[in-house]
C-alpha cells in the first residue's frame, strides 16, 4: 500500500477533509492533495503529525513511507534485488551490535 492511499483511507473514515489536515500541517491543500496523490513526498516530521492526527499507529505510517521511498531510489535500477539485500544484511548486521 502507498503512503498516500493510506492517510487518504484513514482521513475518509474518520471525515476529515484534506484542507483541515494541510492546516494541521501548515501546508495549503493542493500540497497535501499531491501527497495523498503520490506526486509529491511528505517529510518525516509530517508522516509524524499525521500519524498523531489520524490517530494511528506512527510505526505504520513511518514503514509505509520509508518504503515507498526506498522504492522510488531504486525502481529503475537493474541490481535493485541485489542491493536491496545487501542494506538488509547490512542493517540486521547494525541492529544485532
Amino acid at each position: 500500500m502507498q503512503f498516500g492511499e493510506r492517510i487518504k483511507e484513514l482521513r475518509e473514515s474518520q471525515g476529515l477533509l484534506q484542507r483541515q489536515l494541510a492546516a494541521s500541517l501548515e501546508i495549503d491543500t493542493p500540497m497535501f492533495s499531491k501527497i495523498e496523490r503520490g506526486d509529491r513526498r511528505a517529510k518525516r516530521e509530517q508522516v509524524l503529525k499525521l500519524a498523531q492526527l489520524l490517530n494511528t499507529d506512527e510505526e505504520e505510517l513511518l514503514t509505509i513511507w520509508l518504503a515507498e521511498q526506498v522504492y522510488q531510489l531504486v525502481e529503475n535500477e537493474a541490481q535493485a534485488l541485489q542491493a536491496l539485500k545487501i542494506a538488509q544484511h547490512d542493517i540486521n548486521q547494525a541492529n544485532t551490535k
